[in-house]
């Protein structure tokens, strides 16, 4: 049987979307398993598993090998995660018996919905991120599945991680900060991150590592934390690839971040952290298994529950004082358990 997932939104929900794989895989394991994906996300393909081949979508004319390769494959069943008019296309020119996607297209497009035969009632801002992807497979006759993030950061990353931390001489246990966001009102005031880096970076028995990505908005960002900073900072900030990245937070005690991909990297790799939410609701996004403290709006204390509808909020809201708080319950959290 040949299956062809489609998921071309950003590295946040690709990450998301490996329970389903897995599913499909355990389900079905003589399935021959096709994923095409944005080139977004192209640094994350040697820890994605339980695929046999993997398609990148670039959004310009090599895209004509994609379409070719996807219209001369007879797939059985093609699952749409992304529901946007580029996937229904794909879902199209595969041909496949079974075109799976949420009920939502017939109520946003009628052309759109002609292109698929099997309509799941799931709606995404109804449920989290990785439920809505699970339930796009109630058509494969998928059982009882895990909501678990699969994803392996291969040995080179690891490798990588490791000479950073000799060359910047990381000897303590550490602390990941990461502020950045592609999206600008996702950043949290530079000044506050460095009141967060000036605490705990008096801790002689914890180092504080910075990073982010590579992309301008991002390296300003950090650039204006470092200026209010008094004393030096291990800064890694657009000196990591991704799966180096997620080696790091994989081997640190904490991470702080905004609601961005390495949330999903630390919940992955099962690392404790404090995430910062503000207009993005995290009743979709949140981690699940790891230990998270999630802060959003003017409370004190981390969220403990939430809905599925709910107001957006400035970042600016979020305090210095409750961030400091949170990273100082888990740090604790964890020295208690070493200690038992």
């Amino acid at each position: 049987m040949n299956i062809l997932l489609l998921q071309l939104k950003r590295i946040g929900d690709l990450i998301l979307t490996t329970p389903a794989v897995a599913a499909v895989r355990e389900n079905i394991p003589d399935a021959q398993i096709t994923i095409v994906i944005s080139s977004e996300c192209a640094d994350l393909l040697p820890a994605i598993s339980n695929v046999d081949r993997i398609l990148m979508a670039r959004r310009n004319l090599r895209d004509l090998g994609l379409f070719v390769t996807v219209a001369s494959t007879r797939f059985d069943y093609c699952i749409d995660f992304t529901r946007n008019d580029r996937s229904a296309f794909l879902a199209f020119l595969s041909g496949a018996r079974k075109r799976i996607v949420s009920y939502r297209v017939r109520d946003q497009s009628r052309t759109r919905a002609r292109v698929y035969t099997d309509f799941v009632s799931a709606r995404m801002r109804d449920m989290h991120t990785i439920d809505y992807n699970l339930a796009l497979l109630g058509p494969l006759g998928t059982g009882d599945v895990s909501g678990a993030l699969r994803m392996q950061v291969p040995q080179t990353s690891r490798e990588k991680a490791d000479a950073l931390r000799r060359i910047w001489k990381i000897r303590n246990p550490y602390v990941v900060l990461h502020p950045g966001s592609a999206r600008q009102e996702k950043l949290w005031e530079p000044g506050r991150w460095a009141e967060v880096i000036e605490r705990f970076g008096r801790n002689n028995g914890i180092d504080v590592v910075l990073t982010s990505g590579a992309s301008r908005r991002e390296q300003t960002h950090i650039a204006a934390i470092k200026d209010y900073i008094q004393q030096q900072v291990i800064d890694l900030s657009g000196k990591t690839d991704l799966l180096t990245l997620a080696a790091l937070i994989g081997e640190a005690r904490l991470l702080v971040t905004v609601d961005s991909a390495p949330m999903h990297l630390a919940a992955a790799t099962r690392t404790p952290q404090v995430i910062l939410f503000g207009p993005t609701n995290p009743f979709h996004w949140r981690p699940r298994e790891s230990p998270a403290l999630i802060l959003q709006g003017k409370s004190a204390a981390p969220s403990t529950e939430f809905s599925p509808v709910r107001p957006r909020f400035p970042m600016s809201q979020i305090s210095t004082e409750a961030v400091i708080g949170a990273m100082d319950s888990l740090l604790s959290l964890h020295a208690a358990a070493q200690i038992s």
